[in-house]
Formats: C-alpha cells, structure tokens, sequence
C-alpha cells in the first residue's frame, strides 16, 4: 500500500531527510502505542505522505500536521481532502508555533531531533511516541556511569520518563537511510527533583557535558559563558570537593540539580 502511494505521486525521499516508513506491521503498532481516543488532539511533525496520518485520523478526534516539503502537503491535501479532522500547516517545525495538542506521534527528521524534542519538552502534553535515530534514543534513556549518558539524556529526564518501545531496521523505510531507528515512548511529567531556576540547571548541564572529560568544577569554570556567575571560581571552591572532583557523565540527575542550587543560592546572595 505504502509502496504504491508512493509511485502515485512521484515521491522518491531522500531530501528533507525523508525516509518514508512502508512497513504496514510497525506503522499498526505506533498509532496503537498512542492509545487514541475521539477526545485526542494529535500533532504529528512530518506527515510524509500519510502513511501514518491516515492510522491516525482512524482513532484520534483532531490530527494536526506539521509539514515542511509543498509537494508532501499537496499529497496531504490530495489524500486527505475530505477529512475535516485533518489539519495541516506547511512550515518548519522550528519555526512555526505549536499548536494545542495532548498527543504528539512522529518519525522526526534525525538531523533536528535534539530541538525538536527540547521545543515539545516547552509544552504540555500527555504522551509522545517519537521515532529517532537509534543512538539517540540510547542517549534519551541513557543512565549514569554509561557510555550513553548525556545532557540529552539529563535534560529528559527532568522532563519525562522515556522508554525505547522497539527497534527498527533500515529495510523498513524507503529509501533506507543508513542507520537504524527506534520508537520511543515519552510521557511528560513533573521532575522527580527540585531545581530553584530551571534555565540555569539546564545552561549548567550543558555547561558539564560540553566538556565531559573535564572534572565538574573545571567543567564549570570554562562554561562560565551559560552561566554568567560573578566569581565563579570562589563559588565552585566552597562546593562539595567530592563532588567538584567527578565529571558530569558520574552524577545523577538529581545531583546535578543539587549542584545547581547550591551554586543559584550563592550567587543570589552576593
């Protein structure tokens, strides 16, 4: 089917990282991994040609489509013009303002995985199921102590819980990009611990994994730039020497939050 929608209208893939997912078996599971209701309102970032918008218009109450190719939203147009519960926005998911929505459900380009993900992290919703790059989805689940961990995998989990549903083979898409891929489950919630200035916890793991063979305390120091503290030399040196002396890939996220305050209250009390 997917197959054959594509020979319809002349689309090849390859640009816009377009690899189109034509395996009928796996496009069933992600719109049934989003456990769609009439009362949803589903955005999806890159409908393609509709393989899974159409799935998704079956079960979800609205399905709003973000789509940056014209010839793909022409296709979007043709399929789909008698759908009312359809949506479509031409632009760059960058770029434009999101709409309202409870549920996101996406094969997102890989090349803007990380901004796309940190721009959705800014909304409320209740449930993604987003396919990445397989490595980066390793990185979004990543613990500490492990090749993997990473500010994405801290910055995740101060926003959500995120968990890899399965993972898929080149052969699935057309053409078959030169990775594989997987699906990732992520359900927003509040942070299992305190941070006093979100921005600035967030700009200080930045600031450590930017120079993750680096101590903490010298991590610090050099990204300074994020955080633009007045002495932060003599602050970091008054922080737990224990601490100071890991690097930022050894801490917990919740440590790294510690730190953070530790660090807000002193500056706000200079």
């Amino acid at each position: 089917m997917v197959r054959k929608i594509l020979q319809k209208y002349g689309i090849q893939g390859g640009c816009h990282d377009q690899h189109f997912l034509i395996d009928e078996r796996i496009l069933d599971s992600i719109a049934e991994e989003a456990n769609l209701s009439e009362n949803d309102v589903v955005l999806e970032i890159g409908g393609g040609i509709g393989n899974l918008t159409e799935r998704l218009l079956e079960k979800a109450g609205k399905v709003i489509v973000i789509e940056l190719d014209p010839k793909l939203v022409d296709v979007l147009h043709d399929r789909f013009s008698d759908n009312e519960k359809l949506e479509i926005i031409p632009g760059d998911v960058l770029k434009v303002d999101l709409p309202e929505f409870n549920k996101v459900v996406a094969n997102l380009p890989y090349s803007i995985s990380s901004p796309i993900t940190f721009k959705l992290f800014e909304h409320d919703f209740e449930l993604g199921v987003l396919m990445y790059q397989y490595e980066f989805a390793q990185r979004m689940v990543a613990e500490a102590n492990t090749e993997d961990y990473s500010r994405l995998s801290v910055n995740t989990h101060y926003f959500a819980d995120a968990s890899i549903l399965m993972k898929i083979p080149p052969s699935a898409f057309s053409p078959p990009p030169e990775v594989w891929s997987a699906v990732v489950k992520v359900v927003p919630r509040p942070s299992p611990f305190h941070v006093d200035e979100p921005e600035f916890f967030l700009n200080l793991v930045t600031a450590g994994f930017l120079q993750r063979r680096k101590k903490l305390r010298n991590a610090i120091i050099k990204g300074n730039h994020l955080l633009k503290v007045p002495n932060i030399k003599q602050i970091v040196d008054e922080l737990p020497e224990e601490q100071m002396n890991k690097r930022a890939e050894n801490l917990e996220p919740h440590e790294l939050a510690d730190i953070a305050n530790h660090i807000c209250k002193m500056k706000n009390a200079m």
